[in-house]
């Protein structure tokens, strides 16, 4: 397999309300649409603590800095566009953190801890145990996940947030080819993407079954403990494969593993309109503005 150049917009971006965030290697920048129509722009330094210290680069445990970085700016991300859209009173710090606890504890509940209580209570009909039972395990997880999505694409506001992912992946396909950065040019791009968290996803679910398969059955409880604090476990090793995978994305080989998570991006993006993908493409301007000033 030919190894390929990893481009400067590695880390990709997400969605907000009404808007894009895009994270560079130094950078995030976020562009939000306002109800006046305005455009607000943010933009703001990185400095990862994995610079200031090296044993944090290891393979692994970047994984583990990853996720927690992307979390943490996601979040940062999503109040700002949400306080940008809110015309009165705006979210406070306070009411920030226990909106993002809750959503924390009801992932962890809905995608960790009922796909098990319902595979547990599953086998005692069907007898599963082992492999078998883990792959029940992931399957009921991807069901969880996909009617989540479609729940959440039925209403009106979230599904203007899948739109605005399909805006960032279809602005990233752009720059990545190298083409003018004009609406016009990008509409000719998918709106699915490699190194989306939804391919990431689907590779943490086969990373699931292996790695579940090779602990011991410690029993109820036992089992349901160490499916939590697996997770950062789980999520390395899937960031290492997903690095791989983009090394390595126009090989065969590698295609057709991540195919089945560009699937799964027809349910976490829809078509943007115009105005979306005008937003996009302003974030990744700037990035790349940033990033040239700095090289």
């Amino acid at each position: 397999m030919k190894e390929q150049k990893e481009p400067s917009l590695a880390f990709g971006g997400q969605a907000v309300i009404e808007g894009v965030m895009i994270r560079s290697r130094k950078h995030m920048v976020i562009c939000v649409k306002q109800p006046n129509k305005q455009m607000l722009k943010k933009v703001e330094e990185i400095k990862s603590i994995s610079e200031k210290h090296k044993i944090l680069r290891a393979p692994f445990l970047r994984g583990i800095v990853a996720l927690l970085e992307t979390l943490y700016l996601g979040i940062k991300g999503l109040l700002f566009s949400a306080n940008a859209n809110l015309e009165e009173e705006k979210l406070s710090t306070k009411e920030a953190a226990l909106t993002v606890v809750f959503a924390f504890a009801l992932a962890i509940f809905l995608f960790t801890l009922l796909p098990f209580f319902l595979t547990t209570f599953l086998s005692e009909t069907l007898n599963l145990s082992g492999t078998p039972f883990y792959v029940v395990e992931s399957i009921i997880r991807i069901g969880i996940f996909l009617a989540y999505l479609a729940f959440i694409s039925s209403i009106a506001e979230f599904r203007r947030v899948l739109q605005y992912h399909g805006a960032e992946h279809i602005a990233i396909n752009a720059y990545e080819a190298g083409v003018d950065l004009t609406v016009q040019e990008a509409k000719k791009f998918s709106r699915f993407h490699p190194r989306c968290g939804t391919s990431f996803l689907f590779i943490v679910v086969l990373i699931t079954i292996i790695v579940y398969s090779l602990m011991p059955n410690l029993g109820f409880y036992m089992n349901l403990v160490y499916r939590i604090i697996l997770i950062p476990v789980i999520s390395a090793i899937s960031y290492e494969i997903l690095r791989f995978s983009d090394k390595y994305k126009n090989s065969k080989i590698m295609k057709a593993l991540v195919a089945p998570g560009l699937a799964l991006q027809y349910f976490t993006t829809k078509k943007p309109d115009d105005e979306m993908i005008e937003v996009a493409l302003e974030v990744v301007k700037e990035v790349d503005k940033l990033s040239k000033a700095i090289s």
